[in-house]
This record gives C-alpha cells, structure tokens and sequence, in this order.
C-alpha cells in the first residue's frame, strides 16, 4: 500500500474507535521500540522455576511441566477456532485438528525429558515434597477434555451406562473418569489432592461445562453437513486427534511414571495418593471423545493397539 493509502486507513481506523488520529500517531513519538525480551517477557517467564529442594533434576521436572501448560494454552486456542466458529468447512476444522494433534504429538515425545532426563534417585527424593500436588491438577488438561466431546464420554466407565447426554452439570462433574484418582465412591470420601481443586476450580469448571455444551469438537463435527462428515481428510484428523490424546499422551506418561514409580507390585502411588496404574490406563479409562469415528473392534481393544 502506498503511504497515502495507509494513513487514510489508520485513520478510519481508529475513527470508528473514536481515537482521533492526531493522538495516536503522536503518541508513536514517545513509544520505546520493542524488543524481543518484551514481547516474549522473556525475564518473567526465567524467573517462574522456584524448587522446593536442593536436588538438581527438580528444575527439568518444573520446566517441563511449565511447557506442557504452555502447550495445553495453545491447544485451547486452537480448540476455539473450530468451537466458536459459526459455520466451519472440513478443510479448517482439518487444519485446526491436525494443528492440535501436532501439539500432542509434541506432548507424547517430551515425555523422554521426564524418563531420561532426571535421576530416579533425585525423583523419589524431591517428589515427596509434592505431596498432595499433582499432575491430576492440570486444570487446563480437563479444559482440553471437556472442550473436545460430550461429557458422558468423560464419565467414569464404571458408571457411564447409568446416565445419558442430557445429565446434569453437576451430576457429571461428580461422575467423571478422573474422580477415581481422589475419591472413594463407596464412601464418598476425597482426598486433600480432590478437594483442593475442587476448591479452586469446580465453579470454573461447570461453566466452562455450560459454555462448550454444543460446541464441542465433538458436537462441532456432528452439525456438518452429512456430506461434509464423510470427508476421509477430517475424519483421519479427528481420530488421530482422539488417539494421540486417549492412548498415544496417556501411555507416555503411563510408562514414564512406570520408570520412577516401579511395577505392578512394587508401584509407589502416586504424589495424590491414586492407584496411578489402574487410573493411566487408558483400557480403564475407557475416555474416547469420538466413539462413533471407530469400529466396534477398535473400541472393543481400546488402549492395547
């Protein structure tokens, strides 16, 4: 554009915000120009790594999970794109999926930096200090779930025949798979690592509940169009989407926590107190956001293929 044309446009531009003009481009004068430790607040970010102990590999377990939620905040943007989108084409939910996948994708092979990357013997040191915190906590990662299918997938296997789409907010959250890692449904009784976040994000969480029901990745693809479901590019989009995350992310860190924490009979729990073994699996988890994009074979073998 030449400049004649560009200032005209900046001018109407903030015209229509009600910003004169003559304000702004004077305001231009005095402005520092940017750099890269400002844009990217990069000495914020370095300064957010604060160890509980003296043992080295407790830095490597921070920043790693800092970078996981840093990805998590990526993923949920890009859920958006498709989720609240009016009308969407196959080709950009494709984009935005294969986008998120490839995040996953990102997620499943970091889990190397936590298997390799720090000793077992500083691990089993720094991380009773963690104790009731967990991973469990990741209030982002249940986002991610939540954004991405209907809720009665998200309930715990054991329960899910006992209730159909239109249960409660409520009644789902108090049924969902990953209650199992911090409650006793026999006695109702829950753990500190439960109730904690319960405290800090249950509210939070049913409306996040109310504000995706019905525009769900899941329920995003069923209003397509008939034809437009049947394109083989979006559906292989949404089930490698599905896998990646239920069994591809979940076994990575199913086998990593299996280094640190030991085998079937020798497994310590987990810092939240949870039969991590039987609550990772992804063959009892049973969490699949699209059920209906896989054969009954493949549902049947869910998280052993």
């Amino acid at each position: 554009m030449k400049k004649e044309e560009i200032l005209r446009a900046i001018e109407n531009k903030y015209s229509e915000l009600g910003v004169s003009t003559e304000a702004m481009l004077e305001g231009l004068l005095w402005s520092k120009p940017i750099t890269y430790w400002d844009y990217i607040q990069t000495d914020a970010l370095l300064g957010l790594q604060i160890p509980r102990t003296t043992e080295p590999d407790e830095m490597v377990f921070i920043m790693y999970h800092q970078v996981n939620e840093l990805l998590f905040k990526m993923i949920l943007w890009e859920i958006d794109q498709v989720a609240k989108s009016i009308e969407i084409a196959a080709e950009k939910f494709s984009k935005h999926l294969t986008r998120i996948s490839r995040y996953f994708d990102m997620l499943c092979s970091s889990f190397l930096v936590m298997a390799e990357g720090m000793d077992v013997e500083q691990y089993l040191k720094f991380r009773n200090t963690l104790t009731p915190a967990s991973g469990f906590q990741s209030a982002q990662y249940r986002k991610v779930e939540f954004a991405s299918t209907e809720l009665i997938n998200l309930i715990d296997s054991r329960f899910r025949d006992q209730f159909n789409e239109n249960l409660s907010f409520q009644k789902a959250y108090d049924h969902l798979y990953w209650q199992a890692a911090g409650k006793n449904y026999s006695t109702g009784q829950k753990t500190t690592l439960l109730k904690l976040f319960e405290k800090k994000y249950m509210g939070e969480f049913i409306d996040f509940m109310k504000d995706y029901r019905g525009c769900n990745l899941s329920e995003k693809f069923k209003q397509l169009p008939k034809e437009t479901q049947k394109d083989k590019g979006l559906i292989n989009a949404m089930r490698h989407y599905d896998y990646t995350v239920n069994v591809k992310w979940v076994m990575a860190h199913y086998n990593a926590a299996g280094k640190y924490l030991g085998g079937d009979e020798t497994a310590l729990e987990a810092t939240g107190g949870s039969n991590w073994r039987k609550y990772l699996h992804p063959k009892y988890q049973r969490r699949i956001f699209f059920p209906y994009l896989w054969s009954q074979e493949e549902l049947k073998s869910w998280g052993t293929f």
